[in-house]
């Protein structure tokens, strides 16, 4: 094996002969992966033989640069196979380097010691103090070739490759790997505060929270003292234990709401997060300031109605407090927090909870009383979901059509919607199962109001198409109505 001899040959037409805008892969990269790759073979103890194999295999490993960025590990077998008989290369050894030479295509797949060694031999310098240098003329190279557009996409794309990379020799491992790891570090960590956004609240959306809270306040309390504290009615939560140690030890029902919200605010700082615990606690000071400023009242006596419009009022002011980023009932922080430490669901929670105050409001005020409060509870929980989710609720449509380009023409241009299309199959029906045909699955997002029209507007296209509807809880960006985020 004339390995100098090739070496001379090769190096002078890499020097020459790659483009110009092949920063990383460029004659000096090959130059780098050959010193490393002897340095892994000294550690690795690898024979003579073998280690002249792993100087070829390293000399050509990149040569196909010379024809294309692309399958470029392709080409460069071809060329070793062109070149490497006529200095004094067997079929075999030529096999070897090639085998070698393949294992360095991205995800790496060494299948012996040669692999192994070529594959640590060309990216050693993740491992290195060099990372930065080499990292930069790889950036723009990609950049040249359209592969890398912005700074973020190479950012991810390089924690992504080093998070799925790794060093097969013991050598590389022992050596490169730690370094390699606080790279990675480092870039994860770059990536978390770029990305980071703080949202400024304008003028405008200050002023909304501001009102909004004042407003759920004010509703919170007429339902309280103008509807189920002098008609002795319950509710659920925070608010409903509220009302039963008001009723059974007539402590000042404000100040009962405050201390029983305090843990739970303390909580929901460490949950939630620190400007909803804030503002939960101005809200909840506030709902006690007005709960003594409002005399008890009674406006009706009709205990339906009381239920009804205690529970509308009191949901409507939920719900304001909750659209201004805060809770004037901490139970859904309760049940938060318990949620990490057991197996039930929040809603199971919560209503373990309900159960057990209406159970005590039953034994000491009378099953009528408990369960006209059980309706309080129900309308006011009605409420708040119109309150925060409002009329618009959205709705996730799925439809399945042979016709499905007319359907999406009428989607976007008659209903105003965007949409989403999957690729897949129709057919497959009981005796016809054998039979499938291509099509297009369309997906689109409407408020709740518009599905009928869209149901019509599907029919007149194609009566037999397959239409499901399902509810979306929350929905934000595209063409949808957008809601503030607090």
């Amino acid at each position: 094996m004339q390995y100098q001899e090739a070496y001379s040959f090769l190096i002078k037409k890499l020097e020459t002969g790659l483009p110009a805008y092949l920063s990383y892969h460029n004659a000096q990269h090959t130059k780098n992966v050959i010193n490393a790759a002897e340095q892994l073979a000294v550690s690795e103890n690898i024979s003579q033989e073998d280690l002249v194999l792993l100087k070829t295999a390293a000399l050509f490993h990149d040569a196909g640069f010379l024809q294309h960025h692309n399958n470029h590990e392709e080409l460069s077998c071809r060329l070793a196979q062109k070149y490497l008989p006529g200095f004094e290369y067997s079929d075999e050894q030529v096999d070897k380097i090639c085998r070698a030479i393949m294992a360095t295509k991205i995800p790496q797949t060494p299948v012996d010691k040669l692999g192994e060694l070529l594959c640590d031999a060309d990216l050693y310098y993740l491992g290195t103090n060099q990372y930065q240098e080499y990292a930069d003329k790889l950036r723009q190279e990609l950049k040249k070739t359209g592969l890398v557009k912005t700074e973020t996409d190479w950012e991810l794309l390089q924690v992504e490759f080093l998070s799925n990379h790794r060093y097969f020799t013991q050598t590389a491992v022992k050596e490169l790997e730690p370094q390699k790891q606080k790279v990675l570090e480092k870039l994860k960590s770059k990536i978390d505060s770029s990305i980071v956004v703080k949202h400024k609240s304008s003028t405008a959306e200050i002023v909304e929270d501001v009102v909004s809270t004042l407003l759920g306040v004010l509703f919170a309390g007429v339902a309280l003292k103008l509807f189920l504290v002098p008609n002795h009615f319950f509710d659920g939560g925070v608010t409903g234990v509220s009302l039963l140690i008001h009723e059974i030890y007539h402590f000042n029902l404000g100040l009962v709401i405050l201390l029983l919200n305090l843990p739970l605010i303390a909580i929901g700082y460490f949950t939630v997060g620190r400007k909803f615990a804030y503002r939960t606690l101005i809200s909840v000071i506030l709902l006690g300031v007005c709960l003594l400023l409002i005399p008890d009242y009674a406006l009706t006596a009709d205990k339906l109605l009381i239920s009804i419009f205690g529970g509308v009022f009191l949901g409507i002011g939920i719900g304001l407090i909750m659209r201004a980023g805060a809770a004037l009932d901490g139970i859904e922080v309760l049940a938060l927090y318990t949620l990490k430490r057991t197996s039930f669901t929040i809603t199971e929670i919560i209503l373990g909870i309900n159960i057990i105050i209406f159970i005590i409001a039953a034994f000491n005020f009378g099953v009528e009383t408990a369960l006209y409060s059980i309706l309080t509870y129900f309308t006011a929980t009605r409420t708040i979901d119109y309150v925060v989710e409002g009329l618009q609720a959205f709705t996730g449509v799925t439809i399945v059509s042979s016709k499905s380009e007319v359907i999406k023409y009428q989607l976007v241009n008659k209903l105003g919607r965007g949409i989403t299309v999957y690729k897949g199959e129709r057919g497959f029906l009981p005796g016809k199962f054998e039979i499938s045909h291509d099509c297009d699955i369309i997906f689109t997002v409407i408020t709740r109001l518009e599905l009928r029209k869209l149901k019509n507007l599907v029919h007149e296209v194609d009566p037999k198409a397959f239409v499901f509807a399902s509810t979306i809880k929350e929905a934000s960006g595209g063409v949808i109505n957008r809601r503030n985020q607090h």
